[in-house]
């Protein structure tokens, strides 16, 4: 028996030069790791966590700023630095209330901190946070294709199916993009927010539809000199290379992802398996317009006499530099 369709996580369109396709985006891959939760052993109770303050032997709190516009900007926060006048005070303090100390404290209490290189603390309540998360996009516009190849796979993180809407006309513009691809054997490149963050992403042809990879920024990307990679390699000898290769080609094989298992799952749930019997239970944007199909090759048209003018701008913008 089939399951359940699973949910949509973005719906929206791809804005493909003039051409829009109403697309929504699925989870291409889905984790099975074996999750538990935790129980008292005595009692058989399920355990649950509080959010408590610290206890009188712990380390000291970080002294609460005034949030009536009091507090660092959001580039000193992203950056990890603040102003002068946060670094010269204390960083520190006693509470007030220390008879709090080991009490549960309401989520409406509860703020963010930031460490800074010096050791202190910033802190920063959620509304403020709130108020700068960008609003959900409901655009994907492709601003350059490159080569896929020229993608190091560092730069992927997530990756999802890209499915045109039901009716309206999406099929027929998906399937151009999706051919289109792959004929220029080139990857869409744009960007869009999801879960209130904004991503990079590429979109690439997998077999008979569209896949898209979010991507990681440069900036979160480390280079080798950060994990201390030597700047080059030692040279092996000319029959230690030989020999070396020799081996790769005799482990040769074509890439069949189902001959790799995760053994260490399969024990745990052979262990659980052996357990039945024994269970117990616990009380208690806007979105663009699809192009339709008659003015499907219009759209295209303009798009391509568009680019053309661009180029023709930039173009001469630089002979006039050079001249």
């Amino acid at each position: 028996m089939l399951g359940a369709m699973p949910r949509a996580v973005w719906t929206g369109s791809i804005g493909f030069g003039l051409v829009s396709i109403p697309v929504r985006l699925f989870n291409a891959t889905s984790p099975k790791d074996v999750r538990f939760h935790q129980f008292d052993r005595t009692t058989g109770r399920r355990i649950h966590y509080r959010r408590v303050a610290d206890g009188p032997d712990s380390t000291p709190t970080v002294e609460p700023p005034s949030f009536a516009g009091a507090g660092p900007s959001a580039g000193h926060e992203a950056a990890g630095t603040a102003p002068d006048e946060w670094d010269e005070r204390p960083a520190f303090r006693e509470p007030a209330e220390p008879e709090r100390r080991g009490e549960e404290v309401a989520y409406a209490d509860v703020v963010k901190g930031y460490e800074l290189e010096s050791g202190g603390f910033v802190m920063v309540d959620p509304e403020e946070i709130r108020g700068l998360r960008p609003e959900r996009s409901r655009t994907i516009e492709i601003t350059d294709f490159v080569s896929l190849d020229d993608i190091d796979p560092v730069y992927f993180d997530r990756s999802y199916f890209v499915l045109p809407q039901r009716g309206g006309g999406a099929e027929k513009p998906y399937g151009l993009l999706l051919r289109a691809m792959q004929r220029s054997r080139r990857v869409g490149i744009g960007s869009f927010v999801l879960s209130s963050k904004p991503h990079l992403a590429a979109i690439r042809p997998r077999e008979d539809a569209l896949i898209l990879e979010t991507l990681f920024f440069s900036d979160e990307v480390r280079s080798a000199s950060e994990v201390d990679v030597p700047p080059s390699p030692a040279e092996p000898s000319t029959r230690e290379l030989d020999v070396a290769v020799k081996l790769i080609e005799l482990l040769a094989a074509e890439w069949d992802p189902s001959r790799y298992r995760d053994s260490y799952r399969e024990q745990v749930l052979a262990l659980i398996e052996s357990k039945a019997g024994t269970e117990f239970t616990v009380a208690e944007e806007r979105v663009l317009e699809a192009s339709g199909v008659a003015d499907l090759m219009a759209a295209l048209q303009a798009s391509v006499e568009a680019a053309k003018k661009s180029s023709s701008g930039r173009r001469k913008a630089g002979r006039r530099r050079t001249g």
